[in-house]
């Protein structure tokens, strides 16, 4: 009973720790002024704008609920122990602790994720580099394995673009991944993804190593800047990529480019070229900030795409599947020896390593 009794303080300590950390008295006061501005009559006249008050209020909502609930729970259970009957329930409340336990290890995450997007939408997109159909076909796993990790996470995807390979997989791909932290999470994804294996490709199925590079942005519905329209140049074409009605039939695509900077953004997955133009706009608004907020050349050549040597020396990730098995990250030395399951989406100890780090 002792055991259990210092096991609910300790826990009970790191609760209250990460309660004052997230601010949420502060986030308390901020979702009441939310709410104030949902509840004026004309309130979704502009729509855009409506949305994002909802999705950003309903967020603090879930954040403000679950921490609270936690809170009440082991507050619960270190009044049940102080029962004269406790040592008979000692089994029962045990568990208790177990569900309570587990449930702060999932919110704890949250205590890492506070920075200026990390709440935002993600823009993921995936770049073949060096190693030919085996760094397209790599592409392709990559962008399945984000799917799945994003589907484990009940995540919303929406294509922007994608460019099939040659003979396989895909040249590049990029989509949004909606869900709570989604930028957060992914953005530690970004870097030089290298994959060692029997080449499926090779007609003497010799070991072959490809590489793909990885971009994460966060995705930004206002800018601290305007964007004035000459300095925009705008392009339609025929889209080649996934799609629905429509899609691959009319000159839907676009592609914008913000002449002063050189920076592109294309969409071409929506059924209208208005839509496209939208989704265009806003991924170009995304890279804009970030391209403004970089210091480092380098990074600001990632943007603009010009910078596309994914190859050796370069990665942050190795996945390895011959001679031997293994996932290791080269930033926080972490490793798998189950690959499989990584490429099958289960990416968030990689993350967690990251963050924590």
């Amino acid at each position: 009973m002792e055991e259990l009794k210092d096991k609910i303080n300790k826990l009970s300590s790191k609760i209250d720790k990460g309660i004052k950390y997230l601010k949420l008295e502060d986030k308390k006061k901020n979702l009441e002024k939310l709410k104030e501005q949902m509840s004026v009559p004309n309130f979704w006249d502009d729509q855009d704008k409506a949305r994002s008050i909802s999705s950003e209020a309903s967020f603090l909502e879930d954040e403000i609920n679950n921490w609270e609930e936690l809170k009440n729970n082991i507050s619960n259970l270190n009044s049940l122990i102080k029962d004269k009957q406790a040592e008979e329930l000692l089994e029962e409340l045990n568990n208790n602790f177990k569900e309570i336990k587990n449930k702060y290890l999932d919110l704890e995450k949250q205590i890492y994720l506070q920075g200026k997007y990390d709440k935002y939408t993600a823009i993921l997109s995936i770049q073949a580099g060096a190693g030919g159909v085996d760094a397209q076909d790599w592409s392709s796993m990559l962008e399945r394995m984000y799917l799945r990790f994003a589907e484990r996470n009940n995540w919303k995807v929406l294509y922007l673009s994608s460019s099939s390979g040659s003979e396989a997989g895909i040249k590049s791909s990029t989509f949004k991944i909606q869900g709570n932290y989604a930028y957060g999470y992914l953005k530690n994804e970004a870097g030089v993804h290298r994959l060692v294996r029997l080449s499926p490709f090779d007609a003497d199925h010799a070991r072959h190593t490809s590489f793909a590079m990885i971009r994460v942005l966060p995705e930004l519905q206002e800018v601290d800047f305007n964007i004035k329209d000459e300095e925009l140049k705008i392009d339609t074409f025929r889209a080649s990529g996934r799609g629905g009605q429509s899609v691959n039939t009319t000159d839907s695509a676009v592609r914008i480019t913000h002449i002063p900077t050189g920076l592109t953004a294309v969409c071409q997955n929506e059924r209208s070229q208005l839509q496209n133009k939208k989704q265009a706009l806003i991924y170009l608004k995304s890279k804009l900030q970030q391209y403004m907020e970089v210091e480092k050349e380098e990074e600001k050549k990632i943007l603009k795409g010009e910078y596309t040597e994914a190859a050796w020396g370069n990665q942050i990730r190795s996945y390895v599947l011959h001679p031997y098995k293994m996932v290791k990250d080269h930033r926080t030395k972490y490793e798998s020896n189950n690959p499989d399951d990584i490429l099958d989406g289960d990416i968030m100890e990689f993350i967690k390593a990251n963050l924590e780090k």
